[in-house]
């Protein structure tokens, strides 16, 4: 017990403190949500996942195993998701919703840092790969989804190439093909914006507590925190078993995956006028039980 408690006040009672901030921020202050959504979504996490893609160490095959995992995971969680939500008759926008937050775990600014604590560097380096996958599907095939709510796919997916994440990704692939280097001023401006995009996230989440809306819809919220806080890890260690994982990246790629729902559904739901205020309860509620699912599940890796 008491190493479970030590686990808890290490690694996740740091994060859920800096979450406090924005809380408190955003009761002292009118903050606008969807103005620091933007920022996010269309600045910081795109200079974030650069800079990891651009700075990633690992060898090759540990790259492409940690890719195929974050993929088949990502996927496999939202398709639960949505034959559960259809399943239950819920509707249209609720599925949509249910599918997000069930599919994507907060990869970045919950799970970089609870690896870093918990695991070290190694794990941190896989993790960081899972998360600039996580980053690329949520900006194509998360926005995708989301707009789905209000357009028809062949527009949805149009606009897939609006959004800077997809062109991050591109650029960063080049630089990596022709061994490029950034000229200094540019690498610095795109470390400040990097360096702000996990803050910004847990930030952005304590902001949005003050905004939610605690509604009736007691079905669909229980079924989106069941799926993402218990399902979820579950899935996760049988496809870590079925690719033979082990070690730092075995660790890194489960916890990454057993994370609460990621923050950046949030700003898509905003975006896109997806429930967003179910889906932000979704993700208080998420990150609330997180403790409870996420202290075990690394005292099982081996933290």
């Amino acid at each position: 017990m008491n190493s479970l408690i030590t686990i808890f006040s290490n690694n996740i009672l740091p994060i859920l403190l800096t979450a406090g901030t924005g809380y408190l921020l955003g009761k002292r202050f009118p903050l606008e949500p969807k103005t620091i959504s933007r920022l996010i979504f269309y600045l910081f996490s795109p200079s974030l996942i650069f800079k990891l893609l651009t700075e990633n160490q690992l060898a090759h095959n540990d790259t492409i195993r940690i890719i195929v995992y974050a993929i088949t995971c990502t996927l496999l969680s939202g398709i639960v998701g949505f034959l559960i939500g259809s399943v239950l008759k819920m509707d249209r926008k609720i599925i949509i919703a249910l599918t997000l937050t069930t599919m994507f775990t907060n990869t970045g600014n919950f799970g970089l840092s609870l690896n870093d604590f918990a695991f070290g560097e190694e794990a941190l380096a896989y993790a960081s790969i899972y998360f600039v996958v996580s980053g690329l599907l949520v900006n194509t095939v998360g926005v995708f989804i989301a707009s789905t709510g209000k357009t028809d796919a062949k527009t949805s997916f149009i606009r897939l190439f609006r959004y800077p994440a997809i062109y991050a990704v591109l650029i960063a692939l080049i630089f990596n093909l022709f061994d490029l280097a950034m000229p200094l001023p540019i690498d610095r401006t795109i470390t400040i914006l990097s360096n702000a995009a996990i803050p910004g996230m847990l930030v952005l989440l304590g902001i949005q507590l003050r905004h939610i809306t605690w509604n009736d819809n007691k079905l669909a919220l229980s079924t989106a925190s069941i799926l993402r806080m218990v399902v979820g890890p579950i899935l996760a260690l049988i496809l870590s078993c079925l690719f033979g994982m082990h070690g730092a990246a075995k660790q890194a790629a489960v916890t990454e995956a057993s994370m609460p729902t990621a923050v950046m559904t949030t700003a898509l739901a905003t975006e896109f006028d997806i429930h967003p205020a179910f889906v932000t309860t979704v993700v208080t509620a998420t990150t609330l039980l997180s403790p409870f699912t996420l202290t075990p599940l690394i005292a099982l890796l081996g933290g």
